[in-house]
């Protein structure tokens, strides 16, 4: 059975919407904006003014929002670079491009705002680099991922050869560049590109869910799993111990998570259930 996908129970925030490019939308569902890709003529393929309104989204979101779902209008998340971009650039201006698409994805991955990605249809290219800068992806079974740029004489530009093989082996993402291998969404799941793999038509109701549940969390814990985490997985070992019981007291000593302890103590906090 296909979930419906949720209506926005909010207007977009003006102030937002204004300095988008017509290739993004924001919806909001209470503490969560979805934030979509509305190119589907071209795939959703990012063009710079695409790739500079997500920067400028996750630079300055709506005031309230507590988690972001980063969703696509029609029947694919993204098909990666748009191809007319694709002008004879010298080597700095190539390296600054890049570096462009960097600085845009890291300020979603390392922001303040979890981000619950849609996968569908084509994931590639910068569309996979796009979704790997998110920090849970749920996949519809049509989601297919590839990384074409090897068989064009290319290589990624947009942070792929830092955080593929973080989620699926430096092994792996080479087979894909190299021999142009494409992946489908069961094969993505076992491997770790997305999270959960839902039926078709019900991913926007499934990350919407998973959003509002992560927006429920404490902001200091939210705050800590983005920055932190990331931070201590790639410390040395004795850092990273340390990096973590920093972090864990000052996450208990705010007064949220005692008054929810308390409230676990007394009964009224949930248990985890099966």
């Amino acid at each position: 059975m296909t979930s419906a996908a949720p209506r926005p129970e909010q207007p977009a925030a003006e102030g937002v919407e204004a300095l988008l490019p017509k290739s993004l939308q924001v919806e909001r569902h209470g503490d969560v904006a979805v934030l979509r890709l509305t190119r589907p003529a071209k795939r959703n393929a990012l063009d710079d003014p695409t790739v500079l309104g997500v920067e400028t989204f996750f630079s300055a979101p709506p005031a309230g929002v507590k988690a972001v779902v980063l969703d696509a209008e029609g029947d694919h998340f993204c098909a990666g670079l748009d191809l007319s971009e694709l002008t004879e650039r010298d080597a700095f201006e190539g390296l600054e491009h890049s570096m462009m698409w960097h600085r845009a994805f890291e300020r979603m991955e390392r922001g303040r705002l979890p981000v619950v990605a849609v996968l569908k249809g084509a994931v590639i290219g910068g569309g996979l680099e796009l979704a790997s800068a998110t920090h849970l992806r749920v996949a519809e079974p049509s989601a297919f991922y590839a990384l074409p740029e090897g068989q064009h004489g290319l290589f990624v530009g947009g942070g792929g050869s830092v955080r593929v093989p973080r989620l699926i082996g430096a092994h792996r993402m080479a087979d894909m560049m190299l021999t142009g291998r494409v992946l489908a969404a069961e094969e993505g799941q076992a491997l770790g590109l997305s999270h959960y793999l839902v039926g078709p038509g019900e991913g926007l109701a499934k990350a919407v869910e998973l959003a509002r549940k992560i927006a429920a969390n404490s902001p200091v814990t939210n705050f800590a799993v983005l920055q932190a985490l990331p931070r201590i997985a790639e410390a040395n070992p004795a850092e990273g111990y340390l990096m973590e019981s920093m972090v864990a007291a000052l996450a208990g000593s705010s007064e949220q998570a005692q008054e929810r302890m308390r409230a676990f103590l007394a009964g009224r906090g949930g248990r985890v259930r099966r």
